[in-house]
C-alpha cells in the first residue's frame, strides 16, 4: 500500500515536471522533458502505479511529437452537466461540466471541474487508436499538477501529452474515465501508448 507521504511527493514531482514543461518555449523539447520525467517517475518512484514486479524493466512508450496535435483554444460555454463517479476508495467523485473545447479536424472535448475539496480542471480523452489505453487517457488534470497552461480564452490542449491514468497499470487504482463528451471517433496516435504490464 502506497502511503500518503509517497503520494504527496509524487504529486510535488509531477507539478514540478509540468512547471518545467510550461517554462520551455519549444513544445517538442518540452515533450521530450515530459516523456523522460514521466518514465523516471513510473519506473522509480515509490508511489508509481506500475506493479512492483514490473518496475525494473518497465519502459513507457511515447509517440513522437506531432505539432499538429497541439491546440490553444477557447473554452466555449456548454450545457451544464454533472457526473458522479463512484469509487471504492474516494467515495463518489463529482464533476461539473464547465465548457467545451473544439479541436479542429478532430472534434470537441468537454472541460470538467472537479467539484470537491480543492477543485481542478479535468480534460480526459478517449480515442479510436488501437495502441492507446482503451479506458482513455488524461490531457489536463490540474488537481494532480498535469497542467500545460493557458486561460479560459486560450487553454493549451496538447494531445502529445495525453497520459495513461493509474488504473491502466494496476487494478489497485480506480480512475474517472472519459464519457461520451470526451470521446473522439478518430485515432490519436500521440502521447503515452498502452504498454501492458505484468507484476
Amino acid at each position: 500500500m502506497t502511503d500518503a507521504w509517497e503520494v504527496r511527493d509524487w504529486r510535488i514531482r509531477v507539478a514540478d515536471l509540468y512547471a518545467e514543461v510550461r517554462a520551455e518555449p519549444d513544445p517538442e523539447v518540452a515533450h521530450r522533458m515530459w516523456a523522460h520525467g514521466r518514465a523516471a517517475l513510473l519506473r522509480d518512484h515509490p508511489a508509481t502505479p506500475v506493479p512492483a514486479g514490473a518496475r525494473a524493466s518497465f519502459t513507457p512508450e511515447v509517440a513522437p511529437y506531432d505539432p499538429a496535435l497541439r491546440f490553444v483554444v477557447r473554452v466555449e460555454a456548454a450545457e451544464p452537466e454533472r457526473r458522479e463517479v463512484p469509487t471504492p476508495t474516494d467515495g463518489v467523485v463529482p464533476f461539473e461540466r464547465v465548457g467545451r473545447v473544439d479541436l479542429p479536424g478532430l472534434g470537441g472535448l468537454d472541460v470538467w471541474w472537479l467539484d470537491s475539496y480543492g477543485g481542478g480542471i479535468f480534460v480526459p480523452l478517449k480515442d479510436a487508436a488501437p495502441r492507446t489505453y482503451g479506458g482513455g487517457r488524461y490531457v489536463v488534470d490540474t488537481v494532480k499538477g498535469a497542467d500545460l497552461g493557458g486561460t479560459r480564452e486560450a487553454l493549451v490542449v496538447d494531445l502529445n501529452f495525453a497520459y495513461q491514468p493509474s488504473c491502466a497499470y494496476s487494478s489497485d487504482w480506480v480512475c474517472p474515465l472519459p464519457g461520451p463528451g470526451n470521446t473522439l471517433t478518430l485515432p490519436v496516435d500521440a502521447g503515452e501508448l498502452h504498454v501492458p504490464v505484468d507484476g
